[in-house]
Formats: structure tokens, sequence, C-alpha cells
């Protein structure tokens, strides 16, 4: 790290603590040449993460997406704002875990529905309608049909 008084390049460590928020690390350093002392913090580097969507066009990754379409899922339902924001951080870390820097609308979808089914049945459905884009009763009836046994053979 180079010194922001002399421009060496050799400094110490003399402190090491982690930031208010967590996810930065505060260095305390002491430059080898002049003494003097300076601070530098350390974050973990984000590569931009993109969504390839249906039509194949790519847009940089935005979670609050995510977050209101899972709020609107959820509307009029008895769900702290608090178990969505879980939900939502479950997801991206599903997301951004896959190490990709380039991940389909399609498996984002996946993962909320997969989510969302162990979560709230009405808020499924309701994220199944609009993410399925339903054409008719039918594929409604046929999603309540797959919703009935995914609980049914979770209860065995």
């Amino acid at each position: 790290m180079k010194c922001p008084y002399c421009k060496q390049a050799d400094s110490r460590v003399i402190d090491s603590r982690a930031a208010e928020d967590g996810a930065t690390i505060r260095r305390r350093r002491e430059c080898n040449g002049c003494g003097k002392r300076f601070t530098t913090y350390e974050v973990v580097e984000k590569l931009p993460l993109m969504v390839v969507k249906n039509d194949g066009r790519r847009e940089v990754f935005k979670r609050d997406k995510i977050l209101n379409g899972v709020i609107r899922s959820c509307d009029k339902r008895d769900i702290s704002m608090e178990r969505i924001v879980a939900l939502v951080n479950d997801v991206e870390r599903d997301v951004r875990n896959t190490m990709e820097q380039e991940v389909e609308s399609a498996k984002i979808g996946e993962l909320v529905m997969e989510r969302l089914k162990d979560f709230d049945e009405v808020a499924y459905i309701r994220f199944a309608s609009v993410y399925r884009k339903f054409a008719d009763i039918t594929s409604f009836v046929e999603e309540l049909n797959k919703l009935q046994a995914h609980k049914t053979e979770e209860q065995k």
C-alpha cells in the first residue's frame, strides 16, 4: 500500500478491525519510510452480475426487482417485512453463489418460486400466476394441483 504522504510502497498494519457495516475491514497503517499513519479500508470485490432476459437482452442484476415482486405477491398477507427481506436475501445469495457472471432470469424466477412454495402458498400462487403468465383457469388449476402434491409429499 502506497503511503499517501511520501508515496513509498512499504507500510505495516498496526491495527485491523471490522468497520461498522461488517462488510469492510478498517486497517490502520504506518509508513516505514516517513513514519506517518493512515487508514485504509478493505472490501470484497463484487463483479457485476448480469441477468439474461428471455428475449436475450442483458441487464445488471437488481435485487429490488425480486423484492418488489415478492412484496406484491405477499400483499394483504400477515407476513413481516423482515421475513420477506430474508427470503430475498436467500435468493440473492443463491444466485451469487453460482459464481457465474450471467444468470438467466428464468433461473431467478424458479429460485423465488421454490422459496415461496414453503414460505406462503398464496404468495406462491400469486407470484406463479404473474411469472408463468397463466393463460387461463386450467393453467391456474394445474399449478394449484402441483402445489397440493408438493404439500402432500412434504407431510409424508
